[in-house]
Formats: C-alpha cells, sequence, structure tokens
C-alpha cells in the first residue's frame, strides 16, 4: 500500500516480495472503514468490491442463549462504508499489486528474501537478497521500509528493542483456525459472531462460501489441545455452534488448521537512519477486534504523507522517520490498551479452565453495551482508530 502511494507521487520504489505468490492460509481478511475511505480514495474500492466478499455490519458475542451486538458498525455517520469488508487477502494484495504497476516508478520482485541490510556511514542504504531462483542481488535506496509483519526479518537486522512492558500484558489466548464450508441454510448476514461456553470461545467469521473459523485456546495449551485429539475438538466446536454440527467430520486432519501464536509487542523506536519499520513490524497487535491491516494500512498512509516530498526533493531526515512514529504510535499504544483489557475482561475468563462455570459476560460490559456513549467506543476503535488519517494529496497541505 506504501509502495502504491508514493509511486502514484513519482517516487521510485522497489518491493521485495519474500514469497513467490500472495497465497497463504488463515491470514486476517478484515478491511476496516478507515482502510476502505483509503482504498476509494486511490480509486481501488470499486475493483474492491468487484471481487467476491461479504458485509459484515456488527459483531455479536454470545454466550449460552444471551446474545448481545458487541459492535453495530451501521452507527457510523462519517463514512460510506459503515461494515467490515471480509476478503481473501490475497486477492487484496493482487488488486493493490495491479494497480500499482501502472505506475512506470513501481517495482515488485517476488520470491525476494532479503538476508542484509546494506550500511554505509552509520545510515542503511539498501538491502542485498536473494532471487527463487539463488541469484545473489542489491539494491540501493534512500530509504528502506520493514512492512513484513509480526515476524519481521528486518526488524531482527535492525537490532531495533521491544518496548517493555506493553499495556494489557500478555495475551493470554492463543487461536486455532480453520475453514468449514458455508451451507444455503445457514443465516444470511451473520457476520461475525464470537461463541462462549466453558472454558472455550468461537470465532465464526461469515465469507459469503464458507466460515473461517477461530477456536480460541488459553495460552500454550496447543500441545494438550492435539493430546485430547481432533474427536474432542469436532464435539467442542459443535457443542459452541450446534448448526456447524453435521460439518465438524471435515476436521480430520491436524493440517487442516493453522495455529496463530498470538502476541502483543511494539518496538521502542521504529527507525534508524535510512530505514522505517510499519505496521506489525513495529507494533504486533493481537486478533481482538480484526484491526492489524486497518492499523497497517493507516501507518503506510501516514508514511506517505510524511516521506514523500522529501523522498521526491532528495532532502529525507531523521526526523521526518520520527514524524510518521509520533504521528502514529499514539494509535498503536491505544489499540493494545483496549485489546489488553478485552483479554483480560472477557476472554480469560472465557477462558478459564477453573470454572465450574458456564462463562456469562461481565455486568459492567453488559452495561456499557446499553449506555449510548460508551457503546460506540468499541465501533469507532475497530473502525478508525483514535486518529483516523486522510491522504494527502500534492499540494492540498494538512488535512
Amino acid at each position: 500500500m506504501l509502495a502504491l502511494l508514493l509511486a502514484r507521487r513519482g517516487v521510485r520504489v522497489t518491493v521485495l516480495e519474500a514469497r513467490n505468490d500472495f497465497e497463504r492460509d488463515f491470514r486476517g481478511n478484515t478491511l476496516n472503514p478507515a482502510a476502505l475511505d483509503a482504498l476509494e480514495s486511490v480509486g481501488l474500492l470499486e475493483g474492491l468490491l468487484d471481487l467476491p466478499h461479504a458485509k459484515v455490519h456488527r459483531f455479536v458475542v454470545q454466550a449460552g442463549r444471551e446474545r448481545r451486538v458487541f459492535a453495530d458498525f451501521s452507527r457510523l455517520k462519517r463514512t460510506r462504508h459503515p461494515y467490515i469488508l471480509m476478503l481473501p487477502q490475497a486477492r487484496f494484495l493482487e488488486l493493490v499489486a495491479a494497480e500499482a504497476r501502472r505506475y512506470p516508478r513501481f517495482r515488485l520482485v517476488m520470491g525476494a528474501r532479503v538476508r542484509e541490510l546494506v550500511r554505509e556511514g552509520g545510515r542503511v542504504r539498501g538491502a542485498r537478497y536473494r532471487t527463487a531462483a539463488g541469484e545473489a542481488c542489491e539494491v540501493r535506496a534512500d530509504l528502506v521500509v520493514g512492512a513484513d509483519g509480526r515476524f519481521s526479518k528486518l526488524r531482527r537486522l535492525a537490532g531495533l528493542d521491544r518496548e517493555g512492558g506493553v499495556s494489557g500484558g500478555e495475551p493470554p489466548m492463543d487461536v486455532l483456525w480453520f475453514e468449514l464450508p458455508r451451507e444455503a441454510r445457514d443465516p444470511e448476514g451473520a457476520g461475525a459472531v464470537f461463541r462462549y461456553g466453558r472454558g472455550a470461545l468461537l470465532v465464526l467469521m461469515d465469507h459469503l462460501d464458507r466460515w473461517q473459523v477461530g477456536y480460541v485456546i488459553p495460552k500454550g495449551h496447543y500441545a494438550h489441545l492435539k493430546e485430547r485429539g481432533l474427536p474432542a475438538l469436532r464435539r467442542s466446536v459443535a457443542a459452541l455452534a450446534p448448526e456447524l454440527e453435521d460439518r465438524v467430520g471435515l476436521l480430520d486432519d491436524w493440517r487442516r488448521c493453522s495455529l496463530l501464536s498470538v502476541e502483543s509487542d511494539r518496538l521502542r523506536r521504529w527507525h534508524a537512519p535510512g530505514l522505517l519499520l510499519i505496521g506489525d513490524a513495529a507494533h504486533v497487535v493481537s486478533p481482538v477486534g480484526g484491526v492489524g491491516i486497518n492499523l497497517a494500512i493507516q501507518d503506510a498512509v501516514a508514511a506517505a504523507n510524511t516521506l514523500a516530498g522529501p523522498l521526491l526533493e532528495g532532502r529525507l531526515k531523521t526526523r521526518h522517520l520520527r514524524a510518521v512514529q509520533r504521528r502514529r504510535g499514539f494509535d498503536a499504544r491505544a489499540v493494545q490498551v483496549a485489546q489488553g483489557l478485552a483479554q483480560r475482561w472477557v476472554v480469560a475468563g472465557a477462558l478459564d479452565p477453573e470454572s465450574d462455570e458456564p462463562f456469562e459476560l461481565p455486568r459492567s460490559l453488559k452495561l456499557a453495551l446499553k449506555t449510548p456513549l460508551l457503546r460506540d467506543v468499541p465501533v469507532r476503535l475497530i473502525s478508525y482508530g483514535l486518529l483516523p488519517e486522510r491522504l494527502r494529496e500534492p499540494g492540498k497541505g494538512r488535512p
């Protein structure tokens, strides 16, 4: 996304993509209103909506027979997109890459695995990588951007330190992702549903032809889950979502599942001379609220707004990189704090293995969801964060 925004401004950009294609199981597939607004501003929304997708208008939490709307996006008033768009990330990336290729200063190298940073005079000057064919290559740049996710290679190469004591604490959960087919008899407009049971939590995400299912387990309990075996997993899923009972038999191999080890951290400093990290490379967030892609795209918009001019004019300084972190760091921290509260108040309670009682939503949360001002806080945070970004075009000044 950042490469596209910079190329539109005339900046020469090379993207090094480690994989040979964009396919990967169980990537985040949610595009939030802020991301949709940014995509509309660059003319990509129409093409995006032409792809098979689902629109989620509300997040619903259900504990036993108690069912409550946790976030109602139809309440959003200042957007043309009051919903979460569910779209396979691979299709989204293909669309963005195809649009970026229209600009002569954009270059995409697939299967390019970065091995080391080029450093000269105490500054990052580029990167060395190997192609899919094993050829050693080097690319020189005024700025190297690490947007390579929660397992960022560039973060390790740069030696940037994590910030201690991230707000919200250690996430109490891991997530086992898998997919089950969606049947015609399944309810329409089901959106995203969070099912709570005794010591268990299930997340159902509507993808038109299938359900993306997240089976949430206590942190580090995957080995124990496997010891219990697939029949126990199938029984638990069917108990939480009885409508899927006729399909859980398709979970006949652990390879149909993908484990997400949930983490939350952020860098003390996102930059070094000639280097900037954004997205999960700079601030890993948990999957609570599905806000990771939204944060990353807003990082890209802020970086493009701040850096395009200095890059074009050959006057990029460390203060410009610092300005990106200053602009985006507060938002990332606020999201992590909110996720930490949700994990501590709701998720940890639902997953408590010592509890003999079925999980019930905390009374304070029930009250908040009934209070007009408070009930819109999750909607706002999931949709925009605290500091939504607006793409600034050349000559238009600060929005």
